[in-house]
């Protein structure tokens, strides 16, 4: 049985958490990533209501039956206080507050017994979270889907786990038992996937997105702002997101000034958001995309993640170990 320090101190079954991926992990997904035996998260957009966060937070827990998170945006919460309130009064297990600074908001989830946590792009954000007294820290990669810095997924885990006493997560690049198996080995003390549960049936996208997604390969995805500037999304600098390339992206990407002032661009862009037109719509994926092949719950990936990984390090380690 896999035994780390998220197991422990979140009960779960897998160091496995389902990454909140805003607008696709709602209460269905994070609710099936639970009863898999990992830790599904509530994403949380800039714009959602702090209704939506207690309505989906409610059908994440199935009544207070299961355990979950909800992930958070920093630079958000400047302006949505409301959003933090939702949350505590949602009662997760855990809250990410990533994307900006998450000392602000790490004594308010304390004081409401809920663990604290921190995506981070680079070492420097790693130690001022690790300041800022969270309790752990998620190492995400460029390899990741949606928003991210620009290290990868494994030379960013080896820097936090070498550098920090906290534990830490990986996240990008991880949609197999084989990429578990791999950060753990590492030194990990969980794996935070998305990309491998976007084409799961619980997901909160359209039928359309989940079929773009298996058929999708591992070159098909590019670290873009395009989606941002067209909308008037005010992400920070620094985290443009990852999403399948499309014609939106070829006809954009690295002309972001001028689609800043097309607003016939952004308008395109709304009108192919609700006609499902992937073409120009955004997916964000991961660079695992190309190892989702069909539609699976999102509870039977989260133990084949596991069990796999478990049989994995077995295996491997027993191999290795045994040499020599």
């Amino acid at each position: 049985m896999l035994t780390t320090e998220l197991t422990e101190r979140l009960g779960i079954r897998y160091p496995i958490v389902g990454a909140p991926m805003a607008g696709v992990a709602h209460g269905a997904l994070a609710r099936a990533v639970s009863e898999g035996g990992g830790l599904g998260m509530v994403g949380v957009g800039s714009t959602d209501a702090a209704e939506m966060v207690e309505r989906e937070g409610a059908i994440a827990s199935d009544a207070g039956r299961l355990p979950f998170g909800v992930g958070l945006m920093a630079w958000a919460l400047e302006d949505r206080p409301d959003l933090l309130q939702a949350t505590i009064a949602s009662r997760p297990r855990l809250v990410s507050v990533s994307f900006g600074p998450p000392g602000p908001y790490v004594g308010a989830l304390h004081d409401a017994g809920i663990l604290a946590a921190a995506q981070v792009p680079d070492l420097a954000s790693a130690e001022e979270a690790e300041r800022s007294g969270v309790d752990l820290v998620v190492a995400q990669g460029a390899d990741a889907g949606g928003h991210a810095g620009e290290v990868g997924t494994l030379p960013l885990l080896q820097l936090l786990v070498e550098s920090l006493r906290l534990p830490v997560l990986a996240a990008g690049g991880i949609g197999s038992p084989r990429g578990v198996a791999a950060v753990l080995a590492a030194g990990a003390a969980g794996a935070w996937v998305g990309t491998c549960l976007l084409a799961s049936p619980e997901a909160a996208n359209r039928p359309e997105a989940r079929q773009r997604v298996i058929s999708a390969r591992e070159t098909d995805t590019v670290r873009t702002s395009v989606f941002d500037v067209a909308q008037g999304i005010p992400w920070p600098p620094g985290f443009p997101g990852r999403a399948l390339r499309n014609r939106f992206t070829d006809a954009w990407h690295g002309r972001e000034r001028e689609l800043a002032a097309d607003s016939d661009a952004g308008a395109q862009l709304m009108e192919a958001k609700r006609e499902a037109d992937y073409d120009v719509a955004y997916i964000y994926a991961g660079q695992a995309v190309g190892l989702v092949s069909e539609s699976r719950p999102a509870a039977e990936v989260v133990r084949r993640l596991g069990e796999g990984a478990e049989q994995l390090l077995r295996q491997r380690c027993r191999a290795l170990l045994s040499r020599g």
